[in-house]
This record gives C-alpha cells, sequence and structure tokens, in this order.
C-alpha cells in the first residue's frame, strides 16, 4: 500500500541528436544509468564510478522487420522520484517493503517507450508498445556487456533426448565458470549471478513476467550475455510415461503475439558490493504487477507435511503405510500434535491422468472429515495437464471436500503459452479461493505479487533429488539463497531426518537421506524464503524427536523483517528473521567447519529465551547428531556458533521479560 509518494515531476522535449546521453542516478548517488543512442540504443551502468556494464544494447524486433532502435528519435522525456512503501499480504522476507527509486520514462516519436529505473540495490528496464492493433514479437535483444571479465555462477540446460532446449524443469545446480568461457552453445536460465571485477555482484533475472516468454540466457565467447527466448509453440504432444507432459513440436518464429499496447516484462539487473545483500534483495517483487486478488483473507501461509521423497515409508505403525486413508491420518495426527497447519497428499491419490478416479485405498471424505475434525488443512497435487483439462469440475470438487491448496507439476517450460497457463491457474485458483504453487516450473518473476496466493514455488534443485542423485550438497544449499531466492520464494521441501555425511551418504529410495547434518535441514526453515514450507522428513522418526519437531512447528513462513547477519556465495549464511516478538536464527555452512561469534544486538531490550538445535558433538561423523539446548540471552551477548562440515544451526528467541 502506497503510504506516501515524493515525485519531483518535469517533462521536456527534445531532438535525439541534441541529447544523445541521458543520465540516472540511483537515490543514493552510488548507482548511475548512462542511456545512449548512436548505432543502437544502449546503456551503461557505474556503480561507485567504476564502469561495469558497458553500453548494453536494448533492442525489440517485430515479425514484419521493424525493429525498436530503427531511427528513434525521442518525443519526450519524463524523470521521477519515488518515495513509497509496499505492504506485502504475504511477506516472505519483510512486511513493509521500502520501494524508493528514480526512473526515466523515454517516449520515442516511433510506437515505443522506454522505462528505467534505478534503485539503491540495482537497475531495471522495460519496454513499451504503442501499436493500436495486435502485434507478433520476432525477437527481444537484452545484451549484457561487462566492463571488465568476470566469473558466473551458471544454471546451464542440459539437454533432453525428447525434446528441444526449451524444455527443462530449471532445477539445475550451479557450474561456476569465467564469463568470457560462455559460448552461444551454453544455454542458462535466469536468474544469473556474475562476480565483476572488483567484486562486484551482478544478478540477471526478470520480473513482471506476464504474456510473454521467460528470459533465458546465452554467453558470446566475450565478457557478455546475450537473451534467449523460447519461440512460440505452434504444435504439441503428450509424451507418456508415470507423468504425462505436452512437448513441442514445431515451433514458430516469433517468440510472442501480444496486444499492441502493453509493456513487457523487467529487464532486473540487481547490484551489491558485498554476497550478503543478494538473499534480501526484493526487487523483483516490487516491479510485479500489484495483487489482482482483493480479498486476501483466505490466504494462509504455513507449514505442511509431504510424503513423496520418503515414499510414505512410515514404521512403529499399527498399519500398512503407504497411499492410503491410515496413513494421511496418521500425517494429520502428526500436523496437529507439533503444529503444522497442513497436510498435502502428492502424486497417486488420484489416476495421474483423472483427478476423479481416486486410488481404491483412499477414503477421500473419511480423510477431509477427519482433517477437519482437527483442524488440518488438506493439499492435493495434481498434474498439469490432467488439471488443465479437467480445471473447473476439480476445482469445485476440492472445494467440496475441503481442499484449499493444491500443486500443480510438469510445466518444464516458460514459453509464451505456458506463462500464460500459470496465469490461468491462479486465477481459476482465486476465484474458488484455493492457494497453489508450481512445479516442474520456472522462477515466479514476482508472480507471487501479482497472485497472492500462489505461495511458493519450485524451480529448484532441492531435498527430492537426494531420492537418486548427490547433487543437493551443502554447497548447493548455501549458493540458492544468493542467486534463485532473489527470484521469489522456493519450495525446496527441508527437514529430511535421515542424515549423511560426504563419505556416508547414499542416494537410496524409501530411506532418503541428506547431504549435511540434521541442524543444516533444519535450519532451511528461516534462511529459505517460502511462504508454504514443506517438510520431507519421515514423522515416524519425528515423533521418536519430539522437542525437535516442536521447535520446528513453531517456525513461522512469514516473517516482519529480515537481514542476513553474514554470507558467501556458496560458503555459508547466516539469516535473522523477525516475527512479532520473536527473533529467529538460521545458519548453514558447506563442507567447510565454521564457527562464528554473532553478536545479539538485533534482539530488543529485555530477556529472551533461546532454543536452539545445534550440530551434535559427533556430527562431523554421525550427521544426525544434533542437541538441543535452552539459555536466557539479553540483546548485546555474542553468541557462539560451531558449525561441523555441513551443518548448521537453528534458534527461536523468545521474549520473556521487559
Amino acid at each position: 500500500m502506497l503510504k506516501y509518494v515524493l515525485t519531483l515531476l518535469y517533462l521536456f522535449t527534445f531532438v535525439w541528436a541534441a541529447a544523445r546521453e541521458i543520465k540516472l542516478q540511483s537515490p543514493d548517488g552510488k548507482i548511475e544509468v548512462r542511456i545512449q543512442n548512436e548505432q543502437n540504443l544502449t546503456y551503461s551502468i557505474y556503480i561507485q564510478k567504476t564502469l561495469l556494464l558497458d553500453r548494453s544494447v536494448i533492442d525489440l524486433e517485430l515479425d514484419n522487420g521493424t525493429r525498436l532502435s530503427a531511427d528513434l528519435s525521442i518525443a519526450s522525456v519524463k524523470r521521477n522520484q519515488i518515495r513509497t512503501t509496499i505492504t506485502s499480504p504475504v511477506p516472505e522476507k519483510r512486511r513493509i517493503i521500502p520501494d524508493h527509486y528514480t526512473q526515466v520514462e523515454i517516449r520515442f516519436r516511433q510506437p515505443y517507450s522506454l522505462i528505467f529505473r534505478v534503485y539503491d540495490d540495482g537497475v531495471a528496464y522495460r519496454m513499451v508498445t504503442h501499436f493500436p492493433d495486435s502485434i507478433v514479437i520476432k525477437n527481444e535483444l537484452a545484451l549484457f556487456n561487462f566492463a571488465k571479465a568476470g566469473k558466473a555462477w551458471c544454471p546451464l540446460v542440459k539437454p533432453r533426448q525428447d525434446a528441444d532446449q526449451f524444455h527443462t524443469a530449471f532445477e539445475e545446480d550451479y557450474t561456476i565458470k569465467p564469463l568470457d568461457s560462455l559460448a552461444t552453445s551454453h544455454l542458462m536460465f535466469t536468474p544469473v549471478l556474475i562476480q565483476a571485477p572488483p567484486k562486484i555482484n551482478v544478478l540477471i533475472t526478470e520480473a513482471d513476467l506476464v504474456d510473454f516468454p521467460g528470459m533465458f540466457l546465452t554467453g558470446t565467447s566475450a565478457n557478455s550475455l546475450r537473451s534467449s527466448f523460447a519461440p512460440y509453440p505452434l504444435e504439441e504432444k503428450m509424451v507418456g510415461g508415470e507423468f504425462p507432459q505436452k512437448i513441442v513440436t514445431k515451433r514458430a518464429g516469433y517468440i510472442a503475439r501480444t496486444i499492441g499496447t502493453r509493456s513487457l516484462p523487467w529487464r532486473v539487473i540487481a547490484l551489491s558490493t558485498d554476497d550478503k545483500s543478494l538473499p534480501s534483495n526484493d526487487m523483483v517483487y516490487r516491479l510485479a504487477s500489484p495483487s489482482k486478488v482483493q480479498d486476501l483473507s483466505w490466504i494462509k501461509p504455513g507449514k505442511s507435511t509431504e510424503e513423496w521423497i520418503i515414499g510414505s515409508n512410515l514404521y512403529n505403525v499399527p498399519f500398512k503405510a503407504g497411499i492410503n486413508t491410515a496413513t494421511y491420518k496418521y500425517y494429520i495426527d502428526f500436523a496437529k500434535r507439533f503444529g503444522f497447519e497442513r497436510i498435502l497428499l502428492d502424486a497417486g491419490w488420484s489416476d495421474n491422468t483423472d483427478l476423479f478416479q481416486i486410488n481404491p485405498e483412499i477414503n477421500m471424505e473419511e480423510i477431509a472429515s477427519y482433517a477437519k475434525k482437527n483442524s488440518i488443512g488438506l493439499s492435493l497435487w495434481t498434474l498439469a495437464s490432467t488439471l488443465d483439462r479437467q480445471l473447473e469440475p476439480a476445482l469445485e470438487q476440492f472445494t467440496k471436500w475441503g481442499v484449499d491448496f493444491i500443486m500443480t507439476d510438469f510445466m518444464d517450460r516458460d514459453d509464451q503459452k505456458t506463462v500464460n497457463f500459470h496465469h490461468r491457474i491462479a486465477e481459476a485458483c482465486a476465484r474458488h479461493k484455493i492457494m497453489l504453487m508450481f512445479h516442474g516450473s520456472f522462477k515466479p518473476a514476482g508472480f507471487n505479487r501479482t497472485w497472492p496466493h500462489a505461495l511458493t514455488r519450485e524451480g529448484v534443485l532441492g531435498s527430492e533429488y537426494n531420492k537418486w542423485s548427490r547433487r543437493a550438497t551443502p554447497t548447493h544449499n548455501v549458493t540458492l539463497p544468493f542467486i534463485r531466492m532473489v527470484s521469489g520464494p522456493m519450495d525446496y521441501e527441508p527437514g529430511l531426518l535421515q542424515n549423511a555425511t560426504e563419505a556416508s551418504f547414499r542416494p537410496i529410495d524409501q530411506y532418503v537421506m541428506s547431504l549435511g547434518t540434521r541442524c543444516h535441514q533444519m535450519a532451511m526453515f528461516v534462511v529459505y524464503d517460502s511462504p508454504m514450507q514443506f517438510f520431507s522428513g519421515n514423522p515416524s522418526t519425528g515423533m521418536q524427536e519430539p522437542e525437535l519437531m516442536e521447535l520446528l512447528g513453531s517456525i513461522p513462513t512469514v516473517w516482519d523483517e529480515t537481514s542476513i547477519l553474514d554470507g558467501k556465495v556458496g560458503e555459508f549464511i547466516i539469516t535473522n528473521r523477525k516475527k512479532d516478538n520473536t527473533f529467529y536464527l538460521g545458519a548453514m555452512t558447506n563442507w567447510e567447519t565454521r564457527t562464528f561469534s554473532i553478536s545479539l544486538d538485533f534482539l530488543g531490550e529485555g530477556e529472551y529465551q533461546l532454543t536452539a538445535a545445534e550440530d551434535g558433538m559427533n556430527a562431523d561423523r554421525y550427521a544426525a547428531d544434533y542437541k538441543l539446548t535452552t539459555r536466557t540471552v539479553r540483546k548485546g551477548d555474542t553468541l557462539e556458533i560451531n558449525l561441523v562440515p555441513g551443518g548448521g544451526f537453528l534458534g527461536k528467541f523468545l521474549k520473556v521479560s521487559n
């Protein structure tokens, strides 16, 4: 919500030949953008007077050959300085978001405008078209031309045998490569992080992705990255297997068909001179379109169980565990006991291709009645192609069962048609007051501001990879907050209770362990942004450790404030959150042993009870070893944290006296 707006506005007209460079500075004066028009429309970015991006090209080409950059002349330039705030209804980082920036809007005599915004923590631009009729966009060029060589954290797309390069689950780890070693054959989905000399972090992503394909990047064999977009799908076919999905068999020679007068997505360049500023950067949220949902009272963030990763492999129970009524009632009992708000019925509760063909081992009415009796919410997994085909009758049935949250899965694309699918599903769920998340999907790109009931999203290599690989390493886990998480909340599904060292880990289905310690998994509930957190651990193990589960159950999923006390990409992170008068601390490390002395100056006045889950004495050899401690602390005290390789720390500071 707007609290106040200070707008300094002036409008003037001139010919482009008289002013070939327009300058714009951030509110604090440390970042400067210079927009040029010579042979191409370009811009340069300086941070603290150091040239960072040099004459990076902006262009748009229509299918009739018309280009943005052709013979541009300016009609008007409008400058603004904005100081306002946004109140987030589902605050994954903070409730009150300062939105301070300087803006220039350049209106050309041709039917285009260009808008630049400069914040203290980054730069963004978008193009606006002003055609009376619909247009076909052949391509958009976004060239990010770095002044000096740097290194890049690249989520490189691995080709599929049954589909083209633009089919991906957006679940890759990060390869670190010199920027000038990246060629056009290196396709990366965004965000991509570049560390440029002298140690300036540049994170490239996008925001307000509506009716347009998502942006990939490729290298150029120079110090540049270049945009790439999936062409529009003309023909599709269903491919079989357990989870059928549509793949594109024929693509058009253009990337989008769209209305003629519209704003294109923001191209976002988040900037920082230290690593720890990245995870708390919320530029993407600020740039997204405001909520399309008026009544937000039914949106309820929280924690849920999730059984697919461990295969419902319960033990010490008086029934045969599996996808059946007794198992889900056990999950409801677990959720109720430890303060979780809901459970998820993952894949298998129905036929994957027909949401009305219920698994005969499941009595949905009995489960729904038992959940309602215990005040536990129900969530359901769906296959995207099935949900799309059965959308309205399925949502009506879900409402009858009391289901108020769904997951839909296996899109694995972000072409224009798939992006529009996401918005269509969100609109339908909003009408039925059903929350949702997408799996097998691209990053949120601000979707969660426009559709606040879309609480989280996958597009991340998370816990499920422990079932079949060694890829979800502690190093990967402490890379995610600095890159993927900057583009929006992520459904990692933490909380595995079988844990292993680097030497003892084995990917074993049905007995799924994590790489790293128990407390590394617990810390994720504070470190990772996700207003709906899914606990993937085995409830049977959790039942034997009630004090740890009670601590976990008391951790919120939305926050009044967030700060990163310290961190380094791929090495470690220490996150401090606040909800009401209680503070929470999460720390994670890679495979290095680390010790931290943390000042508790972030606390308010008075005494706090610190309840902490810490790596145990033998956690370096037996990764599930942890200790729970309780002590009284005050503002100004120092907290010593010792992390073993792959270790973590979770702390809750509850105020007990003034």
